[in-house]
Formats: C-alpha cells, structure tokens, sequence
C-alpha cells in the first residue's frame, strides 16, 4: 500500500531503498520506482524520484556535478558524464567509466576466521586412492580434437536416459568436447592451456572412468594428455583414435563397448563414504548479473565461502576482467605480497591482451548486466568480489593450472562463464556455486553447479533453473548470514549426491568450453 506525505506524493518505505555505505552518492531501488514518489534510505534525507527508475537501478541521493566520482559500495564506480540532482535515475546516460588510481596495498590486511565449533561437517564422497575426494562419479569422453567431437557424442548418447540406473554409483556419461588441438603447438600458450585443461578433466576426481578419444593425426595426441595427467591410480582408463580403429561407425562400436565393461568395475569399485568438509573445492562464479548481485548471492556466497575456508576447505575466486577495478580489496588480503602482486601482474596481462584485440576492459558490463542495474565494470566488479567473502587470498593461479594450496584462492579465467567454470574445474573444483541475476542455464559436468538467484521475481519465474533464492534479503525475509548457511549446507547435501536443477534437467555437457589462446598452423 502507498503512503502519501504531506505535498500528496506517494512515499517509499526507508528500508525499500538501499544504502550500502554511509557515504555512498547513490542508493539502490528495491522495486520500479515511478516519477514523483518520495524515496529515502536510512539515515539519509529522502529524495523525490525525478524519472522512472527500474528496480535494482540506482537512484541519486545527493546532487553530483559534472566530474564528480560517484560513490556505492564505499568506493568509486564511475564519474558523473553530467549534473545529476537528487533523486535522478544514476546509469548509462549520466554515469561513466573512469579508471582513475586505486592504492593496491599487498598483504596488509589478515582476517583470522573463527573455526566454528565441533562436531565437523561432513559429506559423503568417493575417496580416490590418490587422495583427492569426488562428489560424482562420472565416466569421461575426453577428446584430443575438435575431429573426435562428433564420434564422443555418439558414443555418449548410448547412455542417456536410464541406460545407467541399474547403477547406484555412476552418475553418468558424458562427452567432453572442444574445437581445437589439431593445429595447435602443444608447447606454445595455447597448446599449454589445453593440456592443462584436459589433464585437470582427465585427473579430476569427479572422473571414475576415462575414455580418451582422438582422431590419430593431431597435434594434441592422447599419450601427450595422458603423460602428463596425475590420473588416480583407481580411474578406469582406455584409449581409443578413430583412425587406428576404423572410422567412425567402428570407433562408436568399441566406445560402447569399453564403457560397458567399465560400468561394473565402477560400480563395484566405489561407494559413497564419509569425508571431511575440508575435502571440498568450491567453485565460485557468477553470470547474468544485475544490480542486486552484489548485495544478496554474492555476500552470502562470501559467506558460505569463509565458513568453508575456516574448517580448511578450498574457494576458488575466478573471473580476472570482473574483478578489474576491485583487484584491490583483494591484493591487500593476500597472504603475502608476492601473492597480490601475481594478482595485479594478472590484471596487467589482461589490459594488454584486451588492447591487442582492439577492445578494453570497460567493454564489460554487458547490455544483460546493464539492463539489470550496473552502469560500470568497477560497481560490476566491486560486487562480483562479494563473492570471495573476508578470508586471506592464499594463491594466484593460473587458467586451469591445479589447485594446491587449501583455503580461499583466486583463478585467472575469462569472465565468459563456460570457460572460466571449465578452468576452475580442470583445477579441481568438485563443487560450483554460480550466482545470476537475469537468468542463467549453466549447468556443468562433471561438477555439480548449484544456481543462486538474486532476486526473488527470477526465482519465482525460473524456478526450474534456480536453486536457492537470495532475493529474501531484499526483501527482509532472510539475511545474509541465513541464505549463506543455507548455501553451505546446500553444498554439502549437493557433494553428498543431492542433485542441482541443472543435474534434474540432465544439461552441463556443452558447458566444456577451453580457453583458446595461441597460433593455430
């Protein structure tokens, strides 16, 4: 219901307008806002709304000349590009990118996080007899080549439906494709980049069975994957290329036929068992964002995410271009300076391979994200870290290079979601958390991905697609400390077998996508 003040306007509760920071120039809509209303946000004098202003959009709260540098989160998201008055609708039109200096300070400030008390979660896992702990139990068509693709595909569609029910502890059977290795230098960057992200899938303890399928003559062979993969001892592998076998009708032929004989090696191999939540590598990403991202998915994905560090678990941060303009809340928690000074050497790659294709890093946020609310990269940016929590930043990766160090870490990846989830699982993540605001599909084999939406209207319309919603702390339904538990205990029913909505809709398949880099011949 509308209430009106004393001029007859119609007014907005307080609450129903957003401020981050006491300091901050703009507030954010929590619902479409109409010409006329009176807004306010606490602590603040309120302000008449000058033009419609969509929710999750930002709204002026005081008058901002031409130059100004304008202020959310409690730090810089962009200049003013003309006069904006109070209660003026803040985006694209009057809002622009302006690099400007942030001070990245190296390891200067450490959070030591409380370990909570026992008893220890836990979740039930396929323990590997290398060590490492699986929360799927997948068999893997890893192709050498984009040639091989086609024939993977066939071999995987032999098992779709219910051709694997009769057993308990096989998750599946997927065909991990690409569109490169045929004329790619194995040693040059690019070569590098596959390998190591057919190595991580190959290794990944997700994988119980492996088959590896190549055409014969590309450059990208499959004992060159293999020889440099540290697959667990207890992984069911066989090879096969199509030239060597026959072609393509015989290749698919004795792809079946392998699988089927691995089937119940598997079965009998493995069972769930009880492991320690310190055995989880979460996966942190987010695409489709909007403007609540970086106030509800996100920080109660930080909090989920330091909850897991605390008990000695793994959160891996990735998504360089999208956390340009931030890079310096992150630099200052680096465990050393060496540490944050990999970070920034990783933003700097960035600016110059941005500049040789003719583009820059402001090209982002994208026409989705602007639709949604986010004007700039660094307010996008300033979110998307959110979702990385307080924990000390232990180790600077880079793409799909394997992750070692325990506690909260950072990938180097694109901030196109396929690929950089695809780094970020060659590295190890058994779980992945992807947070979206206008409305993602991702799903991603062999990891689980659990769908955090940021908003409750998403939820309510996409529900199928969605499996938590952050949207209740808009709405003051829930806090951030309540949807982040709920997150983390999502976590481990996930890694204990529940499944995702996009595990229950069977896709994640087409979501391999490797980085491609370097000189094709």
């Amino acid at each position: 219901m509308k209430r009106f003040n004393e001029h007859g306007r119609p007014t907005v509760a307080a609450a129903e307008l957003l401020l981050l920071r006491g300091d901050d120039d703009v507030a954010v809509a929590t619902h479409d806002l109409s010409s006329g209303e009176e807004a306010g946000a606490p602590g603040r004098d309120p302000v008449v709304v000058r033009d419609a202003v969509p929710r999750g959009h930002k709204v002026a709260l005081r008058a901002l000349p031409a130059g100004t540098e304008v202020r959310k989160y409690g730090q810089v998201i962009g200049v003013a590009t003309q006069d904006v008055a109070p209660g003026e609708h803040v985006h694209s039109h009057n809002l622009g990118f302006e690099e400007g200096h942030r001070e990245s300070e190296l390891a200067t400030v450490h959070v030591e996080l409380p370990v909570p008390p026992e008893p220890r979660p836990t979740f039930q896992g396929y323990r590997r007899s290398n060590g490492k702990v699986g929360t799927r139990n997948y068999v893997a068509i890893l192709t050498s080549v984009n040639c091989s693709a086609s024939t993977a595909k066939m071999i995987a569609d032999q098992f779709r439906g219910f051709a694997t029910d009769q057993y308990d502890d096989v998750d599946g059977v997927v065909a991990l494709t690409h569109q490169s290795g045929c004329g790619l230098v194995p040693t040059s960057e690019g070569g590098q980049v596959l390998l190591r992200t057919l190595r991580g899938y190959a290794e990944h303890a997700n994988v119980a069975g492996l088959l590896v399928l190549g055409l014969g003559c590309e450059m990208i062979q499959l004992d060159t994957i293999l020889s440099g993969a540290a697959v667990s001892p207890d992984t069911v592998v066989k090879t096969l290329t199509i030239q060597d076998t026959g072609g393509i009708r015989a290749t698919v032929k004795a792809g079946v036929a392998a699988i089927r004989e691995m089937l119940p090696e598997i079965e009998e191999r493995w069972e769930r068992e009880e492991c320690d939540v310190a055995e989880l590598v979460l996966g942190l990403n987010c695409g489709g964002s909007d403007g609540y991202s970086g106030i509800t998915a996100n920080p109660a994905l930080g909090w989920a995410s330091d909850l897991l560090v605390s008990y000695g678990g793994t959160s891996v941060l990735a998504e360089t271009p999208e956390v340009f303009g931030a890079e310096h809340l992150l630099t200052r928690r680096a465990v050393t300076p060496e540490v944050g000074k990999r970070l920034l050497d990783r933003i700097e790659w960035w600016k110059s391979y941005a500049a040789a294709g003719g583009g820059s890093l402001d090209n982002n946020p994208s026409p989705g994200n602007k639709a949604g609310g986010l004007t700039t990269i660094l307010e996008k940016s300033l979110g998307a870290v959110a979702k990385g929590g307080q924990a000390d930043l232990a180790a600077v990766y880079e793409y799909a290079e394997p992750i070692t160090e325990r506690g909260f870490v950072f990938m180097d990846t694109p901030g196109y979601d396929p690929v950089s989830v695809t780094g970020i699982v060659a590295g190890g993540a058994n779980v992945v958390c992807f947070t979206t605001g206008r409305g993602s599909v991702f799903g991603c084999k062999p990891t689980p991905s659990i769908k955090l939406g940021t908003n409750s209207e998403l939820f309510e319309k996409m529900g199928d697609d969605i499996d938590i919603d952050c949207g209740r702390i808009v709405t003051g339904t829930a806090t951030v400390e309540q949807v982040g538990r709920e997150i983390f205990d999502r976590i481990l029913a996930v890694a204990s077998g529940e499944l995702t909505s996009s595990e229950d809709l069977d896709i994640g398949g087409e979501e391999f996508v490797p980085w491609q880099l370097g000189t094709v011949t």
